[in-house]
């Protein structure tokens, strides 16, 4: 037995299963088992396995037993030369096995080694290549410095970045998402140290290589994709924790030579920790913060107004801590119950309803404490300018800096698909369908010049494997979808690895045909539409909010942009899509139309799609009717006011700048 592959899988059946098929592809030339131990899953990989890959020795706990000791089960029934841990949310290339096989034939000192793992972005996995957690390099790692100087061997020495990620060398330590062994190593070291429930155990395992006398390496000339953290998306356990708790029991196990030493490292991770978690509510701090300091800039411009214009001598001194602090903490704390403070979008809507709540419970607490209500004049001119403070920050910062938007919630994004086979018609036939997959096929891309032009089902060939970053940066794609059946993946993660940093989110449709596997979801393409969907258009509040802006938009068309067009418009088509927006806003405010809906709906498809639109989706991505009807859906289903305005910017950009 060549190769022995050990893959620890938990609720991650479609990327167990592209995983798989890749590997069957890989391993042609060798003699290669799969042993899969599934963590007591519930999404169907066992019935999965059985049911499409019997010849994988599968191994079904009942309990997530953790990645260490699922691996330890897998490590004690494998047979091959060399074994592989490998995560099941990667893919490999189609020589990858191959390669990490003769570099330790040709290398015998090496006991470990990893080879290069892309992000799904195509930007480099850092973790792929590391040192230990030492002082110096926790120290740089938790400061940043390792950031700001990348290049610097000083201070980058935890994610190596100044070493070319091109080039093959000697590591600390590598990722356990894939970690080829040779056996005579596990057979001298053990398997994984399973006081690591998760994390941590990687590097541990790389320690005792290096202690058993063996080298760890990093071979760069293949690689494979990792989407990481699949399975802690869909499991209860707090990662971060974990993580951090791993940490530190590496240092208490490997690093702590001193009681100095291990309370320094500690001390580090802690902070690392910290700086970790606020990463994550960063968004909602901030937003507290900001409303801490609006609240009581709003009750002091407040104060000062009043005791102006009414000669009121303002609050007494001795109660300035009182005033400014607790009706502040009292407005705060009402904002969390609300459901104000998300961790990645800014409400408008529960902005104003939790400073109104604010409002009336702190005017019937101090009913009860005359003794603090030193004006309600005062809280009422405080809590309206806090509501307005609040509101304009965060228009701001959501049209300013695109912050705190939901940016899936918008439909101007393009898909092409790679291949132009009777496989890569059908997964367009497919996405065109799918209720869920909301995206515009742009086109296909072929394999040569020859077939640029051409059309298969109506859709177009609109450019090739070669030159498709030019495509993807000129017609603005964000999604490219490769079919296993049209694309070897070594080519697959070429064209990841060359287009990195551009945006774009790959993903790879199963060889059923049956989803789609991205970095942030998985996309069924056999999803029945459904007329009783939960559209956001038909919600009460929406309708009022989306009434009350067609009203007031096309009062500003009707007595501001009106004149407009005899002075700025010369282009007679750019003339008549202008006329038929500004001649129609009567229609808008006697409630038959509105400023951005559907396009010429019957009356039976107003009741699922909304009112007919002066503007929309359908007019600013200009896409054929079947797009259109799409995108229609779409609008419906995802409505916001946010959306409305993004609409309305982009019709009149395309009027007037074009």
């Amino acid at each position: 037995m060549d190769l022995s592959i050990i893959i620890v899988n938990y609720n991650v059946k479609e990327f167990l299963q592209n995983l798989l098929t890749s590997i069957i592809k890989a391993s042609s030339r060798l003699l290669v088992e799969t042993i899969v131990v599934d963590n007591a899953s519930d999404d169907g990989s066992v019935e999965m396995l059985k049911q499409y890959f019997p010849s994988v020795k599968l191994i079904a706990s009942s309990v997530n037993l953790g990645f260490s000791k699922a691996n330890n089960l897998g490590l004690k029934e494998a047979k091959g030369k060399y074994i592989l841990l490998l995560n099941p949310d990667t893919l490999v290339s189609e020589n990858t096995f191959e390669v990490m096989i003769n570099f330790l034939r040709q290398h015998p000192e090496v006991g470990m080694a990893g080879c290069k793992i892309l992000n799904p972005d195509g930007t480099l996995q850092l973790a792929c290549r590391r040192s230990f957690p030492g002082i110096w390099t926790s120290f740089c790692k938790v400061t940043g410095l390792g950031s700001l100087f990348p290049n610097s061997r000083i201070f980058a020495r935890y994610n190596l970045t100044y070493l070319n990620e091109n080039k093959t060398y000697e590591v600390d330590a590598i990722s356990g998402s894939f970690m080829m062994i040779r056996r005579e190593l596990y057979e001298s070291i053990g398997g994984l140290d399973e006081q690591f429930f998760m994390y941590g155990e990687d590097l541990d395992w790389c320690y005792r290589t290096q202690k058993a006398g063996f080298k760890v390496f990093y071979v760069h000339s293949t690689q494979i994709i990792h989407y990481k953290g699949e399975s802690t998306k869909r499991s209860s356990i707090d990662e971060t924790r974990i993580f951090y708790g791993a940490m530190r029991l590496f240092v208490r196990k490997h690093l702590a030579v001193s009681f100095l030493g291990e309370a320094i490292l500690s001390s580090a991770i802690s902070a690392r920790e910290f700086l970790a978690f606020f990463g994550r509510w960063k968004l909602t701090f901030w937003a507290m913060l900001i409303d801490f300091l609006v609240f009581d800039i709003s009750l002091y411009l407040s104060e000062r107004s009043y005791q102006y214009f009414n000669y009121w001598r303002g609050f007494p001194d001795s109660a300035d801590i009182y005033v400014y602090l607790l009706p502040v903490t009292f407005h705060i704390f009402i904002g969390i119950l609300a459901g104000n403070y998300s961790r990645e979008k800014l409400s408008i809507l529960r902005t104003s309803f939790a400073t109104a709540a604010s409002f009336f419970f702190l005017s019937a607490i101090l009913y009860f404490f005359k003794d603090f209500g030193y004006s309600r004049a005062v809280l009422l001119m405080a809590y309206f300018g806090a509501l307005m403070l609040s509101v304009v920050w965060r228009i701001a910062a959501k049209i300013g800096a695109g912050i705190g938007i939901d940016n899936n919630m918008y439909a101007s994004k393009k898909t092409v698909v790679v291949g132009t086979t009777a496989i890569a018609q059908k997964i367009v036939e497919k996405l065109n369908a799918s209720n869920t997959h909301t995206n515009i096929v742009a086109g296909f891309i072929g394999n040569t010049h020859k077939e640029l032009g051409q059309k298969l089902q109506g859709v177009e060939i609109i450019g090739t494997v070669e030159n498709i970053r030019k495509v993807v940066e000129e017609r603005n794609i964000s999604e490219i979808i490769f079919s296993v059946d049209d694309l070897s993946y070594s080519k697959m993660m070429k064209i990841v690895s060359a287009m990195q940093h551009s945006g774009v989110d790959f993903k790879v449709a199963g060889s059923n045909m049956q989803y789609l596997v991205g970095k942030t979801e998985v996309s069924l393409l056999d999803d029945i539409p459904l007329v009783e969907l939960s559209y956001n258009l038909f919600h009460p509040s929406n309708r009022i909010i989306k009434r009350l802006f067609d009203i007031v938009i096309a009062l500003i068309i009707i007595f501001l942009l009106r004149p407009a067009a005899a002075l700025f418009l010369k282009k007679p088509g750019n003339r008549e899509e202008y006329h038929r927006i500004v001649y129609n806003t009567g229609s808008v405010l006697r409630g038959s139309w509105s400023i951005v809906g559907a396009k010429e709906p019957s009356e039976k498809e107003e009741q699922i799609i909304g009112k007919p639109g002066l503007t929309g989706l359908w007019f600013t991505e200009e896409e054929d009717s079947q797009s259109r009807e799409k995108l229609n859906i779409f609008y419906a289903r995802n409505h916001n006011i946010w959306l409305d305005v993004e609409i309305v910017s982009k019709t009149f950009m395309k009027i007037f700048m074009r």
